[in-house]
């Protein structure tokens, strides 16, 4: 009978327990929602990727509600301050647009208002092999490396890094003149790069000279690149070979007699020993040789 009473105690306890749970959840579910306002400020964002290069159009923006507490510096309020202008880095789908992403109001689009102040746009053909395979793409830094058939010394084949860490701008990209929101990559063999002027006087002389190669670098590599080039005749001898100096390879090794002295040996004294003898009580000095 105990056993019964505490079983009968457990069930009612587990039900009313259930109830009283259900009648909660029941209660959270019919409460009101409160919204709480949140301040917000409106802002300019794209409304689909656009390439760098492009114009950009009404159909490309549009305003949204940003947090008031999370200003964007730069940000644009207004779809008017945006159109029209062009875009100087690549824009996500609903990415702010910042004055930092496009140029002026008066810039205009293509590739222009994307050369750094003080700079100067230099293209230069090049192939797929010599581009690293496909790998150089705006933004990415490289090397520029010539190679010469006659070095102006000796006649030999050289090769030699003429600029180093340069930016570039266009790769295999072509921005149509007569469309100016048309900015679909085209296939092409030039690359673009913005270099200092007389960096770009050294790419046009190379140029000229002989075949240009790009060396992709880690854009956190930002040292400039010191080597004093290499030759056929210094190629040839392996790694680690010293620089061999022309100067040295062209004049003639004069070749001196070589001076031998005779050197006359002394001549052989033989030993000689004195012994001393004694014979039936006499004394005698003998020479022993």
């Amino acid at each position: 009978m105990k056993q019964q009473r505490t079983l009968i105690v457990l069930a009612v306890a587990v039900i009313t327990a259930g109830i009283a749970a259900y009648g909660v959840s029941r209660a959270i579910q019919q409460m009101p929602v409160r919204e709480v306002e949140i301040g917000t400020v409106p802002v300019v964002v794209a409304n689909e990727p656009v390439p760098v290069g492009a114009r950009l159009t009404e159909q490309q923006v549009r305003v949204i509600a940003w947090p008031a507490k999370s200003p964007i510096p730069g940000a644009f309020s207004d779809v008017k301050a945006v159109v029209n202008r062009g875009v100087i880095s690549g824009l996500a789908q609903n990415e702010p647009i910042t004055s930092t992403k496009v140029a002026g109001p008066e810039a205009g689009a293509g590739l222009p208002p994307i050369i750094p102040v003080g700079m100067r746009a230099v293209s230069m053909r090049v192939n797929d092999v010599v581009g690293v395979a496909g790998f150089v793409m705006p933004g990415t830094h490289v090397d520029v490396v010539l190679s010469v058939a006659n070095d102006g010394q000796g006649g030999q084949p050289m090769a030699r890094i003429v600029v180093s860490n340069v930016l570039v701008l266009t790769a295999g990209t072509r921005y149509d003149k007569q469309d100016p929101n048309n900015a679909t990559p085209q296939p092409t063999s030039v690359v673009t790069v913005a270099v200092l002027p007389e960096d770009g006087e050294r790419i046009a002389l190379a140029a000229s000279q002989g075949s240009m190669s790009l060396a992709l670098r880690n854009p956190t590599d930002v040292d400039p690149t010191k080597t004093s080039g290499i030759r056929l005749a210094m190629l040839m001898r392996g790694p680690g070979a010293q620089p061999i100096i022309e100067q040295q390879e062209s004049r003639p090794v004069a070749i001196r007699p070589r001076i031998v002295k005779e050197v006359v040996a002394a001549p052989v004294v033989p030993a000689v020993y004195h012994v001393e003898t004694i014979r039936a009580a006499k004394r005698a000095d003998e020479v022993v040789h």
